[in-house]
């Protein structure tokens, strides 16, 4: 899903309701006292208009100070040109050390995706709304946006959520770790059912050998879809834990449920 703002409305849905809403037309509305307010929408990112869109409407259904202290994670998928390996994972890592020293900031590692090297993703998690937007408009995320714009060869695919579900990360060794990003997608009626069971799993993967962390991420504005973090000590933990009983137990209950194909990525950590 790649948070664009094409469509004319979304439909979002905020503690049990489902509302729809236009994104752009809330940020840029009828325009009053020139065109400073349009054109600064429109030059922010996507997912910021999403981001914006959504505070604003929660801060009309809730406490205030409950819908700016919200977290927000985020996870990016970023392509670049064969030929551009190395110069893109310099450009990710010097984002990377930049966004971990900004205020707000919780997380930002950069993966590499192990088999297919010109494709990187970025987990981000930021304490709320106002820092995700500071970092954004920073010198560095801009400079970043700028040149990554000159080797990409798809736009960057950007989720963001403002929930996370799974278990306290175990903690040790790092270096050297196995990620794996599952995007699972059920139809709408199935969004409780999997979201219980992506919890299960996440218990029991908890319990195997290597295991770091289990974490599930669903989309803001697609609540049936997951984007699943996994974190192995070794490729050879993580094959263990996919012959387990009880991840083959998963796939069978999931499978009915899926609508699309359950599409699931191996990377490196970034050095």
């Amino acid at each position: 899903m790649t948070t664009t703002m094409g469509t004319p409305s979304r439909n979002l849905k905020l503690f049990d309701r489902v509302v729809a809403v236009d994104p752009v037309s809330l940020l840029i509305g009828p325009s009053r006292g020139g065109g400073r307010l349009t054109n600064l929408a429109m030059r922010l990112r996507p997912i910021v208009r999403l981001v914006l869109a959504v505070s604003i409407l929660a801060a009309t259904l809730v406490d205030p100070a409950h819908a700016q202290g919200s977290p927000v994670y985020l996870v990016t998928y970023v392509s670049v040109m064969p030929n551009a390996v190395v110069s893109g994972a310099t450009l990710l890592e010097r984002y990377r050390d930049a966004s971990r020293k900004e205020v707000g900031n919780q997380r930002l590692d950069v993966l590499q995706e192990t088999t297919r090297p010109n494709r990187f993703a970025i987990l981000e998690a930021w304490k709320d709304e106002a820092g995700f937007m500071a970092h954004d408009k920073a010198a560095s995320s801009l400079h970043f946006l700028d040149e990554l714009e000159k080797i990409q060869i798809a736009p960057r695919d950007e989720r963001v959520s403002s929930d996370i579900y799974g278990r306290p990360v175990k903690g040790g060794d790092r270096p050297g770790a196995i990620y794996v990003l599952t995007h699972v997608d059920v139809f709408a009626r199935y969004e409780v059912d999997c979201l219980a069971l992506l919890d299960t799993m996440s218990i029991d993967t908890s319990r195997d050998d290597g295991n770091i962390g289990y974490q599930v991420l669903p989309e803001a504005d697609h609540p049936n879809h997951f984007t699943v973090i996994e974190e192995w000590t070794t490729r050879r933990s993580r094959d263990a834990h996919l012959m387990a009983a009880h991840t083959r137990a998963f796939r069978e209950r999931l499978l009915p449920m899926e609508g699309s194909l359950y599409d699931a990525r191996l990377y490196n950590e970034l050095d």
